[in-house]
């Protein structure tokens, strides 16, 4: 083992997939961020994802208390690190990286057309002293024919890799899977 600076640490753990937020604010208008910290908190649908007030979309959690976790895909990194590196108080998003706007039915949040899979969700919580967002996925969408289903994932550090090799091992996993999956 060597030694790794402490301040480096969380690039080991770096949580979930690379996902893109969409949120719709007071003023009606859609938004995206990139979020690279993203939790499952349970068996169920509870997530939490961390933002601060430094993000427009913050404001939208705050005030609208619900968005939708759009989870990006491997061949949608150009698009992700755009969206990521620029603010929607100054760039309508969607309009800019020609992002689809597809009308969900539990949130007024928009779905992200061209993102593999989506979670609409429901602010439950906010953990203001961390800046964490606890969320309830209220509906769940996927395309099946989406062409790239590797998710990317960041380390922190200005890199990322996409996973894509499947190992399946539901037989061993037995009884420690929830009956749900």
């Amino acid at each position: 083992m060597k030694e790794l600076e402490l301040q480096k640490a969380f690039t080991l753990i770096e949580p979930g997939p690379v996902t893109m937020i969409s949120t719709r604010g007071r003023d009606g208008r859609p938004n995206a961020m990139t979020l690279t910290w993203i939790t499952v908190l349970d068996w169920g649908p509870t997530f939490a994802l961390c933002t601060g007030p430094w993000n427009y979309s913050y404001e939208a959690l705050v005030s609208e208390k619900e968005c939708v976790v759009n989870i990006a895909t491997a061949d949608m990194l150009e698009t992700i690190l755009k969206v990521g590196t620029c603010t929607g108080r100054e760039v309508d998003k969607f309009a800019k990286f020609g992002l689809t706007e597809v009308k969900g039915s539990k949130v007024t949040a928009p779905i992200i057309g061209e993102c593999w899979a989506s979670v609409e969700c429901k602010v439950v919580d906010h953990v203001e002293r961390h800046n964490i967002f606890v969320l309830e996925g209220v509906k769940a969408w996927h395309n099946p024919d989406h062409k790239d289903k590797r998710l990317l994932h960041a380390i922190g550090d200005g890199t990322f890799t996409a996973d894509g090799e499947v190992f399946h091992r539901r037989a061993e996993m037995g009884e420690k899977l929830p009956p749900a999956v």
